[in-house]
């Protein structure tokens, strides 16, 4: 097994992946393998941090499972309100309330963190 380091940088990560790589076909119970998945969480640790996908705006995670679930605006209206509410969310004039991220979620199963994001 190669010294394994830190990952701290591009240089590092690229060395990693490329290391990887090399391991792809090691045999489980081999020092290769055993190599080959700790570069593996070293190399996701550092994406993580280093390309972190921000969660998506509210009003989009919405559309979204709208789009998903084939959903219309008078839908919405049992959870977020009536009919000029529905127009305000998702016209982005007005917030989403903790009501309506609640009954969101429980409903449509959106996840709480998608919609609490500003």
């Amino acid at each position: 097994m190669k010294e394994i380091k830190p990952i701290r940088n591009d240089r590092d990560y690229r060395t990693a992946v490329k290391r990887i790589e090399a391991l792809m076909d090691a045999e489980p119970g081999t020092s290769e393998f055993d190599e080959l998945e700790i570069l593996g969480t070293l190399v996701d640790a550092y994406e993580e941090r280093r390309f972190r996908i921000a969660p998506p705006d509210p009003v989009d995670a919405v559309r979204f499972r709208m789009e998903q679930l084939g959903l219309t605006r008078k839908d919405l209206e049992r959870y977020i309100g009536w009919r000029g509410r529905v127009s305000e969310v998702m016209g982005r004039r007005r917030t989403l309330s903790l009501t309506m991220i609640r009954k969101l979620h429980r409903g449509l199963g959106i996840p709480a963190e998608a919609l609490i994001s500003e």
